[in-house]
């Protein structure tokens, strides 16, 4: 009896929540990288500003009762309103779930304010980002708003071989997929950075995907000689 008033308490601030608070769009379409545990979504968001879009935003979509993801769109037409959302659904969980399930033609949710990152290109001559699959959509995004993009570069660490392969072939990205030889990734990707040896001056570093990859990623640039203002972060996950 205490669950089913519960379930429709639930239910009622859920109703309540999407007529006040949420904006529909439409799923245009739905590939999922082979094997499917990082899944690419086409959206039709008629009523974002993406004009004004000069940050990297995210956007908190309803993926279950008053359950809600961020998402980073990797890249959008501010004229026709769509944009591509990444999710990575290795692990079990609301969003994997939701991104899983969806088909071409379904209606989602969206809290109607957009999120901002902070992280904008700064006017150095190196824009490095770093990140894993958590932020694949962070990293494309930065890219889209570099200027020229010539001033853009670093690495995604990847753990599926596969996955790895299809980045390679699908975009046109300087960022490189790296393999991860460790849990969190930071190892693979400080030994790849250290490998480049970027220069201390006009190099601002981007940072995003899980916290303990970031946390790590950050110390050692950090004992690398570059200050705090060089170092941008965005953790996401434990």
């Amino acid at each position: 009896m205490e669950t089913s008033t519960l379930h429709k308490i639930r239910k009622t601030a859920s109703r309540f929540l999407e007529h006040k608070l949420l904006q529909s769009g439409t799923v245009l379409e739905v590939r999922q990288w082979e094997p499917s545990t990082l899944v690419e979504i086409d959206l039709h968001l008629p009523l974002v500003n993406m004009q004004q879009w000069d940050e990297v935003p995210y956007i908190k979509f309803r993926v279950d009762d008053l359950t809600f993801r961020d998402y980073t769109p990797s890249g959008w037409d501010a004229e026709t309103n769509t944009c591509t959302i990444f999710v990575d659904a290795a692990h079990n969980g609301p969003g994997s779930n939701w991104a899983k399930g969806l088909s071409k033609g379904d209606i989602i949710g969206y809290l109607k304010t957009v999120g901002f990152t902070h992280h904008s290109p700064e006017p150095v001559s190196a824009v490095i980002a770093l990140g894993d699959e958590s932020s694949l959509g962070h990293m494309l995004a930065l890219q889209q708003m570099v200027l020229p993009v010539a001033r853009f570069s670093g690495a995604v660490v990847m753990g599926n071989e596969d996955h790895r392969q299809q980045f390679g072939e699908y975009f046109k990205s300087p960022l490189q997929p790296v393999p991860r030889k460790d849990i969190y990734g930071h190892h693979s990707l400080i030994e790849w950075v250290l490998e480049q040896y970027y220069s201390l001056e006009n190099t601002v570093f981007y940072l995003a995907g899980n916290n303990t990859m970031v946390a790590q990623l950050r110390k050692m640039l950090k004992q690398q000689g570059y200050s705090s203002s060089q170092i941008k972060t965005q953790g996401f996950w434990s």
